[in-house]
């Protein structure tokens, strides 16, 4: 009988601690899931905010607020759809990619830019362009350079475009943009990504973080599948700098 009493205050106890665990993991998540909505909602109203107060007539500025713009209307419906953490990390990324839009269209006004961002996953290990650089693909011609301008209105936070690191920066043109590069899709932007990012130049022309070479080579590899065959990357000329990418791949 004394067994029977043992053997039933054990289940009692196993149970009670088995609903004592999983009571906990909910509460655990709970507190997660609350955690990464309260940090997603805070840069969402932040990004809000900054973007209420900028305005500005140069095409750099208008297009650096568009696509903050964007960014801005993507996260309140990310965060209106967002049910598990992830999601709510992913409402975070898209937020602080639309604060890094805000600083450049603050870069572009001639003000400060503010303080910096935390790092945006997408742009891990893509660097940034230092040095301008022109160049001619299929006739037309790309220009990319560390500031903005008249000529590179387009900013880019860094990003990948088919495996491949393209550095942030300012761009005459979106080609990251599916149906943008030349006319010519995914496609034609790897062949802009090749005479831009050539690796044969001594000064490349863009900063990069450790993990970037290994990067670009597997890009590399990829586009000179598509690019065999005599494509005019402009005579080999390719000015002396580099561009900046964001993360639209």
């Amino acid at each position: 009988m004394g067994e029977v009493i043992w053997l039933l205050l054990l289940v009692v106890l196993l149970g009670g601690g088995v609903l004592w665990w999983r009571r906990e993991r909910a509460a655990r998540r709970a507190r997660e899931l609350a955690d990464s909505r309260a940090e997603a909602s805070r840069w969402y109203e932040r990004l809000g905010g900054q973007l209420m107060h900028l305005h500005g007539d140069e095409p750099a500025v208008r297009q650096a607020l568009a696509d903050a713009g964007e960014r801005y209307n993507a996260v309140g419906s990310q965060l209106e759809q967002a049910r598990s953490a992830r999601q709510y990390e992913l409402a975070r990324e898209t937020a602080l990619e639309g604060l890094a839009y805000v600083r450049a269209a603050r870069v572009a006004l001639g003000i400060d830019p503010g303080p910096e961002l935390p790092p945006l996953a997408a742009a891990r290990g893509a660097g940034a362009i230092t040095v301008p650089r022109e160049v001619q693909v299929r006739g037309e011609t790309f220009r990319a350079g560390p500031e903005p301008g008249s000529a590179t209105p387009y900013y880019y936070p860094g990003g990948r475009m088919q495996g491949r690191p393209v550095p942030a920066g300012w761009y005459s043109t979106p080609w990251w943009k599916t149906g943008l590069a030349a006319g010519a899709g995914v496609l034609g932007g790897m062949l802009i990504a090749d005479a831009l990012f050539s690796p044969a130049f001594a000064d490349p022309g863009y900063g990069y973080d450790a993990g970037y070479q290994e990067g670009f080579a597997d890009g590399t590899d990829q586009a000179d599948a598509g690019a065999a065959g005599g494509d005019d990357f402009g005579g080999g000329d390719f000015g002396g700098g580099d561009f900046g990418g964001g993360g639209d791949f």
